[in-house]
């Protein structure tokens, strides 16, 4: 990625395209990415809101001064966009020479008035003529206005790669004069630290390394890229203690997602986008275009990078979420959120500003290898074309589990809270796995029997039983089943549901 953006900010200058735009994580790295690339002699002069112009090489600065003089300008007056873009106009000596590359900082957050527009407009044909670049240093994912579109080029600066990584590391250790680590240690905080900007990476690196013991934290490591992650509007990365073995039943569903996990070319990161139905509700009929904007964007994306993604629909409380947890704990992945809804925004724009935003920390921190698990309890609300995007590994049917499950789950809790075998299991008729947890959990707490605790349960199959029973219906014989081998089949007797849909049973 990296040796791309070269390629094509090098055959940019060299044909003197003057107006150009940079997607960055990190403007810093970028404009020293730039020196790096343009050969002596090229002006690198830096606009922000604060300073206003500010030369970048000492050479530069009388050359700086000379514009702003002949712009009847002063230094302070730049500060103020529109007179920096008046003055740009003058960055040229006698033989109509430019040679000078000017960033402005920050830039998507000025563009979207006229005269400011205008200014950016103006510098088009005098810089082309003359040798010059403007170039927009903008927040990844953020949209020139239409009136730039077609004057553009819009490069991505990509994040770091593993072998910048391992420099920045190496170098940190250098700079606290301490022995270079071990290949173990780098490629350990290189794997944790991938995603992260330039910067991010090199402050992590420092605060995690102890020089008196002379280690470096890797778990430290993680949880800063965490915290990163956390930040980016619409991912939040899942921490818990889930673990496989605590999650009694599913068999099939566990089976399929560890042949995926141990299987050829395996993903990075594992998505999970719970109730889906309601990321993309109105796709295709909101009247301002937005969530059906964001929904193909997001369609585009999965499609660009080859996610592979499964759909879990059925009972409330079956586990389709808590066993995604489990097996990103498992083969230590990150499990992180992705939730459409936090992205949104009043401003015109901005929503798919952050999605993009979201989108590209993931396939830095992934690289491209995604696997996306989307929870559903109403799946006929799912266009054919998102089903087809998210279910490319298939619809699994989560029902509540059948009686040799529930022994199972029952084992796996009076385990964890110190409940004797002695204590009769109550009647758990239509109970998931979440409400045996929770009538586990309130006889521990209250120093009550598992009979008495069950009196303060109501299952979800009994509360809402229509339209659960109606789910189970609709879903019958026509995705897998997350039990057992095969195609979910519906019993209207759930309890003596056998192990597979082979035993002979009337079947509704």
């Amino acid at each position: 990625m990296a040796e791309k953006f070269t390629k094509n900010f090098k055959a940019a200058h060299a044909v003197s395209t003057p107006l150009v735009t940079i997607r960055t994580f990190d403007a810093k790295s970028t404009i020293e990415h730039v020196k790096a690339i343009v050969k002596d002699g090229i002006s690198i002069i830096v606009w922000d809101c604060i300073k206003g112009f500010e030369a970048r090489k000492k050479e530069d600065a009388s050359k700086l001064k000379k514009a702003i003089e002949n712009a009847g300008s002063s230094q302070e007056l730049t500060m103020q966009l529109q007179e920096a873009l008046r003055v740009a106009n003058h960055f040229v000596d006698d033989k109509g020479n430019g040679d000078t590359i000017v960033f402005l900082s920050n830039a998507h957050l000025f563009w979207t008035d006229a005269p400011t527009i205008q200014g950016i407009w103006n510098l088009r044909d005098s810089f082309k003529a003359w040798g010059n670049m403007l170039v927009l240093l903008t927040g990844n994912g953020a949209i020139l206005p239409a009136e730039l579109t077609n004057d553009f080029l819009v490069l991505d600066e990509p994040l770091p790669t593993a072998e910048d990584l391992k420099t920045i590391i190496t170098d940190t250790f250098e700079y606290a004069k301490l022995k270079k680590p071990s290949d173990d240690i780098i490629n350990d905080a290189t794997k944790a630290l991938i995603g992260l900007p330039a910067f991010t990476a090199e402050q992590s690196t420092a605060m995690c390394l102890d020089t008196v013991s002379k280690k470096l934290d890797i778990d430290g490591l993680w949880e800063r890229k965490r915290q990163a992650i956390n930040q980016t509007r619409g991912l939040s990365v899942l921490q818990t203690d889930a673990n496989l073995d605590n999650i009694g039943g599913l068999e099939q569903f566990k089976e399929y997602l560890e042949r995926l996990m141990n299987g050829e070319d395996p993903p990075n990161v594992i998505l999970l986008w719970d109730e889906i139905e309601k990321h993309f509700a109105g796709m295709g009929t909101d009247t301002s275009g937005t969530t059906t904007k964001m929904g193909g964007n997001v369609l585009t994306w999965s499609n660009d990078i080859a996610m592979r993604g499964a759909i879990g629909v059925g009972v409330p409380g079956a586990g389709k979420t808590e066993i995604v947890k489990a097996i990103a704990n498992k083969y230590d992945r990150l499990c992180i959120s992705f939730n459409l809804a936090d992205m949104e925004s009043g401003l015109v724009g901005s929503s798919n500003e952050y999605l993009r935003n979201a989108q590209a920390v993931i396939d830095s921190i992934s690289d491209k290898k995604v696997l996306s698990i989307a929870t559903c309890n109403k799946i006929e609300s799912l266009s054919p074309e998102l089903k087809r995007r998210f279910a490319n590994e298939g619809v699994f049917f989560f029902d509540a589990p059948n009686a040799k499950e529930k022994e199972s789950i029952w084992k796996i809790y009076r385990k964890k809270y110190g409940i004797k075998d002695t204590d009769p299991t109550p009647n758990d008729t239509g109970w998931t796995g979440a409400e045996i947890r929770n009538c586990a959990l309130k006889a521990f707490r209250f120093r009550i029997s598992l009979e008495e605790s069950a009196k303060y349960i109501v299952p979800v199959t009994r509360s809402d039983a229509n339209t659960i029973d109606n789910l189970r219906r609709s879903c019958s014989g026509k995705f897998l089943s997350a039990s057992y081998a095969g195609t979910y089949v519906y019993h209207e007797q759930e309890e003596t549901a056998p192990e597979t849909p082979h035993s002979g049973r009337k079947m509704r």
